[in-house]
């Protein structure tokens, strides 16, 4: 299941640690095996150490995950052990941040916290006693239960199905239990259907649940424990001769490798598995399944994420930016301070017949101009961003609308640009530092929306970053760590795909931009950083 060739235990010259991360030397150099990261004695994270490290002259590095970094301060005994041998391979102790104390990753009530595969910080099942893990499986049991009341047949998914075969229980280093159905349906619309009917049906049989998509959802359990519990349910179906089950499998599969189901046991019990669990596996995880990674990275095809995008994920594809969320007590209550990117457009244009802000965030730039008279709509992929300065707008009767998109999928792209392409003309489009955050595709996307937007009277403004941040914050890896997702990036690129795709540069300013030229609610910080502004129209 990983990435290199295993060749025995790999060998570790040395190894320090400090507030950046692991470094370490290897003596063979090609050796690449996953290790797990023990802190006094317990297993907290793993990593693979060519794949998931780089080099730094004679050592190798591999960064702290984030989702460690705020109990990194203190002291504790350090080790690399091979995951596969059980051998210990380096040791150390390390002081980090102030070096008061001893480091305990733990929750808010003193129990261990682990990373699971994805980097997600949990209370992954090897920290777990039995009696801890018996609402778990009867949790398993409970949905399974229902979801043969509603007429499916589901069985052990994903982790859960591969701890089951390989080791005849949970997985030390999982978090979760997942659980999957194929569908007797060929069409994604029969089948997006039909999921919908499974979640009624388990919604009148008195059990909450949360949709991820058109075919997977969460069942939503409060155990003997008072835990509440997510149990996954990835539905698929199969289609000339390949399974697609949601979230990564698409390969060529047979119908009599799913049924009739068997049984595996998993922690002593007897669960549903397909007829062939070890095909299914495969199809997962590769060849290698019966060799354990808990540093596992899927690597599906980009013709399987596609198809599962086009058919079930429609209009959620590609949200995984992060970007920094204002106050909302501050959004509510302190004067509106617009960014000076919205100042220059404000002064650069004359009438506007609408003010659009694509990657509005917040929504203060969109909120400053509206509250001068002209109408606006504020564009963002999360309605979470812009609840205040929609509350705000209402208390304070500005003309100011708000609308979710995404840019990730065209089919959001092209209904927001024909809604937007009706509100009264010239209209002006503005896009702050979303250029430079998006993928190829969702800035394919951009440009397409802006020009049905601002049709052949109106401009779309950019303003991009061109060079990294400076100042003693852009030094801090503590602070890069919370950066939004903007990254400098190519500006002559940039305008050349602007071009291609028949929009006219009008002009092109290079500038410095502080901290205090950003909109309302950011933090403060002494960080500079080197952008670009663009005008672009269309047709004139």
């Amino acid at each position: 299941m990983g990435t290199g060739t295993r060749r025995g235990p790999v060998t570790v010259r040395s190894l320090r640690a400090d507030d950046d991360g692991l470094s370490f030397v290897l003596a063979d150099r090609d050796h690449d095996v996953v290790v797990d990261v023990l802190f006094d004695g317990r297993r907290v994270w793993s990593f693979w150490t060519l794949r998931d490290s780089e080099p730094r002259g004679r050592e190798r590095h591999v960064p702290w995950p984030s989702a460690l970094v705020r109990f990194l301060d203190g002291q504790a005994s350090l080790a690399l052990v091979d995951h596969v041998s059980g051998e210990q391979v380096a040791a150390v102790d390390a002081t980090l941040g102030s070096g008061a104390g001893r480091i305990r990753v733990v929750d808010s009530k003193g129990r261990p916290l682990g990373l699971d595969k994805s980097l997600t910080l949990s209370r992954l099942f090897d920290s777990r006693d039995p009696d801890q893990l018996a609402p778990l499986l009867s949790s398993i049991d409970t949905v399974l239960e229902a979801l043969q009341r509603c007429g499916m047949d589901a069985f052990l998914a994903y982790g859960t199905l591969l701890g089951a075969v390989r080791e005849g229980g949970l997985i030390g280093h999982d978090s979760d239990a997942d659980l999957g159905y194929v569908s007797r349906f060929d069409h994604p619309a029969e089948v997006v259907a039909e999921s919908f009917r499974l979640q009624r049906h388990l919604v009148e049989l008195g059990l909450s649940v949360t949709r991820y998509s058109g075919i997977a959802f969460r069942v939503n359990l409060v155990e003997s424990d008072g835990v509440v519990r997510g149990l996954d349910v990835f539905g698929g179906f199969m289609r000339d001769g390949h399974l697609y089950l949601m979230g990564e499998v698409g390969a060529p599969f047979q119908r009599d490798w799913v049924w009739p189901l068997t049984t595996v046991t998993l922690e002593g019990r007897s669960f549903p598995a397909p007829a062939r669990p070890e095909r299914l596996l495969e199809a997962m995880y590769g060849p290698g399944w019966r060799t354990p990674d808990p540093a596992y990275k899927f690597e599906t095809p980009t013709a399987t994420v596609r198809r599962l995008d086009g058919w079930f994920r429609g209009t959620r594809a590609g949200r995984d930016l992060v970007w920094e969320i204002p106050s909302r007590r501050r959004l509510r209550t302190r004067p509106v301070r617009p960014s000076a990117f919205a100042r220059w457009v404000r002064r650069s244009e004359g009438a506007i017949g609408t003010f659009v802000d694509l990657g509005c965030g917040a929504g203060t730039d969109v909120f400053w101009m509206a509250k001068r008279g002209t109408p606006a709509v504020g564009v963002d992929f999360k309605p979470s961003h812009y609840q205040s300065m929609v509350a705000r707008a209402a208390r304070d009767q500005v003309p100011l609308t708000f609308t979710w998109a995404n840019l990730n999928e065209l089919r959001s792209a092209l209904a927001t640009g024909a809604e937007l392409a009706r509100r009264p003309g010239p209209r002006v489009v503005t896009a702050r530092h979303l250029a430079d955050a998006l993928d190829p595709t969702g800035l394919e996307h951009l440009l397409r929306l802006a020009r049905m937007v601002v049709g052949d009277s109106g401009r779309l403004y950019l303003q991009v970053l061109r060079s990294p941040a400076a100042g003693p914050a852009a030094q801090d890896p503590r602070q890069q760590l919370r950066r939004p997702g903007a990254e400098p990036g190519d500006v002559d690129a940039l305008v050349e795909q602007i071009v291609q795709r028949g929009g006219r540069v009008e002009s092109r300013h290079d500038l410095v931009e502080s901290a205090a030229d950003g909109p309302h609610g950011t933090e403060p910080s002494e960080e500079k950083r080197e952008v670009t502004r663009v005008v672009v129209s269309w047709q004139r």
